[in-house]
């Protein structure tokens, strides 16, 4: 059993900052792929981003593109989620989540490919 637990979640003005991490319990998690999702309140939970197992590979949705970076630490076990230009429609929890090998990367959008979730931190951009 994988293990997930997002941080860094909190209050920011539009356009500022924050970084959410995602740490996991054993070290196996480095064959897995890892993805950020997001759900505001009323609403599907939807994709942010992803990264391969590699941390070669990552997928954006086109709402973040250019304003958050995904990235891994394989030292730490530990995936993160850095957001710039914040806006009050990023406001939703956010979901790490993590898929074991044999899925093609570009279905990494798929959250039903996911297997492992942690339990969510939320994010409120206030305007």
């Amino acid at each position: 059993q994988l293990q997930l637990v997002e941080s860094g979640g909190g209050l920011v003005q539009a356009g500022g900052s924050l970084s959410l991490s995602c740490a996991a319990s054993r070290r196996t998690y480095s064959n897995y792929d890892m993805g950020w999702f997001r759900q505001a309140p009323g609403k599907e939970r939807e994709f942010v981003a992803s990264v391969s197992w590699s941390g070669v590979t990552t997928y954006y949705t086109d709402s973040v593109k250019g304003r958050f970076t995904i990235s891994r630490d394989f030292a730490k076990d530990t995936v993160y989620l850095q957001m710039k230009s914040l806006k009050p429609e990023d406001t939703a929890v956010y979901y790490c989540a993590a898929r074991p090998p044999g899925y093609s990367s570009s279905d990494s959008y798929h959250a039903h490919t996911y297997r492992y979730w942690g339990q969510g931190t939320q994010v409120t951009v206030s305007s």
